[in-house]
């Protein structure tokens, strides 16, 4: 396509030929030759440079970007297809596509390209701001430590929002936690009594108001415990946002940039708030986890199995573990109320709720403490177990247990032992000899029947000697070589007998290992064991004078 050439540039003669419609094109259009000089240009490009008119230089009317292109094209350094020299006119960013004729004349095409910019500039900005929201939400849920998720809130917002950002948590009585964080430098917490009324809009947004606009607030006047340590220009531009919670506020954020940098813009005062709704929510969470846990483990603290140690000279040991390995808690439990002082007796107790996990934990939970309640007529195992299946029969459970009572007393150079099974596993004991006893008590449930009936024994055990209760998740133990065989009361006895001797750890120890290689990795029910061992004289000998007593029913 060929143009006339502007006669004040040069003779009209070497006819570049024009039509209405390159006249009449929307774009501003060049014609210029290969010395510099300007041809023509049209109606578009005289709104464009109101200045330049047909025969004036090039680089006398644009800036020097496209008379640059141009002279590289004329020079041959560059051809018409190397694309488009790009730059700015009076504000406007524009493309300039060149197209070279025969005789040498150049035609520019200038395209507005500043929208276009504008709208991509805008697209990067959003898918920017975008991932910087996900990597928060990602980060920050990761954690449930409320401190941590703290640390984390301000760290990124000194690094993706502003030069330094304070965390201000709801108080503590008359002290806030606060989180200081610096770009690039360290992470700080502190405990302080602080007077948030002296920062603008602080007050408000701890109690979730929506925040005060950055242009209302003057930096002049926020007081130094806002300013982290290291900061050390002036302070210029801050926003002041706070952080949503579920149903309460999670805190304020304070957002502070240097007189140095630019202030804060209306755009990044909206990702401000974008920000803050995610950093609260992760703090809420954070906080409702904690809160949960702590009561969780206060209620936990009363239903799991005691730590068991010695009582008036006789060694008691317990172990337990869940039917699930995640859960600490379940049906069995074991309890040791020792007596006022040495002449009284310690009740020992275990039992087996039916069922498994947190239900039957909650009824193991209610017969302890009606135990518990009952210690007073400790002395009356019948009366006792009547009382308990009084209470569990008008409760709300359906749910039914097995227990087995023990009294001891150690006196006189002996232990004796009360014992009542209500349903339960009848006890063991491992004599000195190394044979093992069953104590024949007996008994109906609890919980199920309008009244127990159960039948007490009593039983001395020498010194050194083991009374052992277990629940039926040792006996049920399912494995061994086939993996679908009971553990059973022979294999429970024959471990139990190699135990002679040894303390009531020790022997607990051995029994719980037993029951765990017999399963190997195989389901199980809830298993629990309480081993009562009697004191140990200084010498033991043949006739130390401690017989077998035989169980007596009374």
């Amino acid at each position: 396509m060929s143009f006339p050439r502007g006669s004040s540039a040069r003779p009209s003669d070497t006819g570049l030929q024009v039509g209405t419609a390159w006249i009449e094109a929307p774009y501003p259009v060049l014609v210029v030759d290969r010395h510099g000089g300007l041809v023509r240009i049209n109606e578009a490009a005289r709104l464009l440079l109101p200045d330049a008119a047909s025969g004036d230089w090039l680089h006398e009317r644009v800036p020097s970007w496209l008379s640059d292109a141009h002279r590289r094209i004329c020079d041959g350094l560059s051809g018409t297809g190397a694309g488009p020299a790009t730059g700015g006119v009076r504000g406007r960013l524009l493309e300039a596509h060149p197209t070279k004729g025969d005789d040498g004349d150049v035609v520019w095409w200038l395209v507005d390209q500043t929208d276009r910019r504008f709208a991509e500039t805008a697209l990067l900005d959003v898918r920017a701001r975008s991932e910087i929201l996900a990597e928060v939400s990602g980060s920050l849920l990761s954690t449930l430590n409320v401190g941590r998720c703290m640390e984390m809130t301000a760290s990124m917002a000194a690094d993706h929002l502003a030069e330094a950002a304070v965390l201000v948590a709801p108080p503590q009585g008359r002290r806030h936690p606060l989180t200081f964080a610096r770009r690039g430098g360290p992470v700080t917490q502190a405990v302080r009594q602080v007077d948030v009324s002296a920062v603008p809009g602080l007050a408000e947004a701890l109690q979730g108001f929506p925040p005060v606009p950055a242009r209302w607030i003057d930096p002049s006047t926020i007081p130094d415990w806002v300013i982290p340590d290291g900061f050390t220009s002036p302070v210029g531009s801050v926003i002041v946002t706070p952080l949503p919670g579920h149903g309460v506020p999670a805190g304020a954020l304070i957002l502070l940039r240097s007189s140095t940098e630019r202030a804060f813009s209306e755009n990044e005062e909206v990702f401000a708030r974008l920000f803050a709704a995610r950093a609260g929510a992760a703090l809420s969470a954070a906080r409702l986890y904690t809160e949960q846990a702590a009561i969780t483990a206060t209620l936990m603290h009363e239903l799991l199995p005691p730590v068991l140690h010695h009582v008036h000279g006789v060694e008691y040991a317990g172990g337990y573990r869940a039917s699930k390995d995640h859960e600490r808690v379940g049906g069995d439990f074991y309890d040791v109320h020792p007596g006022a002082d040495s002449s009284g007796e310690t009740l020992v107790v275990l039992g087996d709720v039916a069922g498994k996990g947190l239900e039957a934990a909650v009824l193991t939970g209610k017969i302890r403490n009606t135990l518990h309640a009952l210690l007073p007529l400790a002395e009356d195992h019948q009366r006792v177990l009547n009382l308990l299946n009084g209470a569990l029969l008008s409760s709300h459970h359906t749910r039914f247990a097995t227990l087995v009572l023990v009294s001891v007393h150690h006196g006189d150079g002996r232990t004796l032992l009360r014992l009542t099974s209500a349903g339960h596993l009848p006890p063991l004991v491992a004599r000195a000899d190394g044979t093992v006893e069953e104590i024949t008590t007996r008994g109906t449930l609890v919980g199920a029947l309008p009244t127990v009936e159960a039948r007490t024994v009593e039983t001395v055990l020498a010194p050194g000697e083991t009374c052992l209760l277990y629940t039926d998740g040792i006996v049920e133990a399912r494995g061994g070589p086939l993996g679908d065989e009971f553990l059973g009361t022979e294999r429970l006895k024959r471990a139990l007998a190699e135990c002679a001797g040894m303390q009531a750890e020790a022997v607990v120890e051995r029994i719980q290992m037993l029951a765990a290689q017999w399963l190997h990795e195989g389901r199980h029910d809830d298993m629990a064991v309480v081993a009562i061992t009697a004191p140990r004289a200084s010498s033991l000998t043949t006739g130390d004078g401690y017989g077998r007593y035989g169980g007596r029913n009374t």
